[in-house]
């Protein structure tokens, strides 16, 4: 891991960056392969000598193809979205319906860094029919990430970014890689259930289907790292793996006084 750490371009619930001392020791190999790259924290901070980097998100994996093929272009591009005119509710409402009437390629990549920026407390959440409906974020001045998106650049050449399933990404796993899972969470209650930032659901027979999936890597070879809520629902999902279990701060709740310690655990396959 780099002596100091390096900060993902974009805002996600979830994000791996204050994990990723717990992690490091855990996910050592020729490749890192993850299934759920999400912001990317992981990938940014730890040395591979090749990255598979997938997701369900269409719009997160087109970003990423865009910024590693197009790398300062992109950002040149993605930056004229960050203006005073711009922070405003009405423009934000604009673009948020341009990219939702089917943006496409560069556009649409640069308008997901502006409404990821712009949209309330970083979130990326879409309703069933797939629309992206987060609200305005009210920010006085929200910061376009171009360092960031720099560092970003650096470390995309050794990767590749695919967007599809976790099943299509786990099997293109061979012996001496190694996978790190970051998947929706279990929810700790029925209300906390955040599992919106893809158009697809991901429930708890996926849930269980990741941890079988991991267990047949493990067979072959195959180490396989997942993170999840520390419940008894993943005690039982995660039997037989080694398990290490940690409080960790919220970052993303709809109360700001609810930004609690939530436990959770490592499941760790090998």
């Amino acid at each position: 891991m780099h002596d100091t750490k390096v900060r993902p371009f974009l805002k996600w619930a979830g994000g791996k960056y204050k994990l990723l001392d717990r992690l490091a020791p855990h996910l050592k190999g020729r490749k890192l392969i993850e299934p759920f790259v999400g912001g990317g924290s992981v990938f940014l901070n730890l040395d591979f000598e090749r990255y598979l980097l997938g997701d369900i998100n269409p719009d997160l994996i087109n970003l990423y193809q865009c910024l590693k093929r197009e790398r300062g272009q992109f950002i040149s591009y993605a930056g004229k979205l960050f203006t005073k005119e711009t922070n405003q509710k009405e423009t934000f409402s604009a673009l948020r319906d341009e990219f939702n009437q089917g943006a496409q390629g560069r556009r649409r990549a640069a308008l997901f860094v502006y409404l990821n920026r712009h949209g309330y407390n970083g979130l990326c959440r879409y309703n069933k029919s797939g629309k992206f409906n987060v609200p305005f974020g009210r920010y006085s001045k929200p910061l376009f990430p171009e360092a960031a998106m720099l560092n970003f650049i650096k470390r995309a050449r050794l990767a590749d970014f695919v967007c599809a399933d976790f099943r299509q990404i786990m099997n293109r796993a061979r012996k001496g890689d190694v996978v790190y899972c970051d998947p929706p969470y279990v929810p700790l209650s029925a209300s906390a259930n955040f599992t919106a930032y893809a158009a697809s659901a991901f429930g708890q027979q996926q849930q269980w289907e990741l941890a079988d999936r991991a267990r047949h890597l493990a067979s072959r070879g195959v180490k396989v790292v997942i993170s999840n809520h520390d419940n008894p629902l993943t005690r039982e999902i995660y039997q037989g793996a080694s398990i290490q279990a940690f409080p960790v701060q919220r970052l993303i709740s709809r109360d700001a006084g609810n930004r609690g310690k939530a436990k959770e655990l490592m499941a760790i396959f090998e």
